[in-house]
């Protein structure tokens, strides 16, 4: 197999680390966003969506999407799980994961491909207005996931899951937005603390 990969985004992010819980280790390609190499026909070949992360497998069948393909490795080695073992864990996990995604992370994404300068290129074109009006709903958020997270050490399951992991790397890609995390969400400040610490985060 071979992973291509972009080490300072997102979503690749997300694979690397599900792949360093369970302890997978696959080859990696680096495709360099800011020198347009997900556009080269090599990539494009790919994904021609020209977005990273990709799965490559051996008889040359791609998987593209972080999701589907931490799903498609969780069926080749089931434990540690992170999707969830009975049907309660699997729609909980579903459930907080697509929160963490389509809530936190997408907003997150939104402000910062709409507003950095070095997305201009990428985001074609840049709405200047809703990449603003997704930096005002970060804290909105964050609040919500700081309400949920009073008294748990994990976002749900008791256990760290692929939720944590889409919530760990939305929280981290704040930083380019430069939208500061209020100082009264303790709850969401301890939480990160905790998962920041688990060696696959450096992944």
């Amino acid at each position: 197999m071979k992973f291509y990969d972009t080490p300072l985004a997102p979503n690749p992010r997300r694979v690397r680390v599900f792949m360093a819980e369970k302890g997978i280790e696959i080859p990696s390609v680096a495709i360099d966003l800011g020198k347009m190499e997900q556009k080269s026909e090599t990539f494009s070949a790919v994904n021609p969506r020209q977005r990273t992360p990709a799965l490559e497998l051996e008889d040359g069948t791609v998987i593209t999407e972080s999701v589907a393909i931490c799903r498609y490795l969780e069926a080749l080695q089931p434990e540690p799980n992170l999707f969830g073992r009975t049907p309660l864990e699997i729609g909980q996990i579903e459930m907080w994961s697509r929160r963490m995604e389509l809530n936190l992370l997408a907003t997150i994404a939104s402000a910062f491909r709409h507003l950095h300068p070095a997305m201009a290129a990428m985001e074609v074109p840049q709405v200047k207005e809703w990449g603003e009006a997704n930096r005002d709903r970060i804290v909105t958020e964050l609040t919500f996931l700081d309400r949920h997270l009073k008294g748990r050490e994990f976002i749900c399951c008791d256990r760290f899951t692929n939720a944590d992991i889409t919530g760990l790397i939305g929280v981290d890609f704040i930083r380019p937005t430069r939208v500061p995390i209020p100082d009264d969400l303790v709850e969401l400040k301890r939480w990160h603390a905790g998962v920041s610490a688990r060696p696959s985060v450096r992944a």
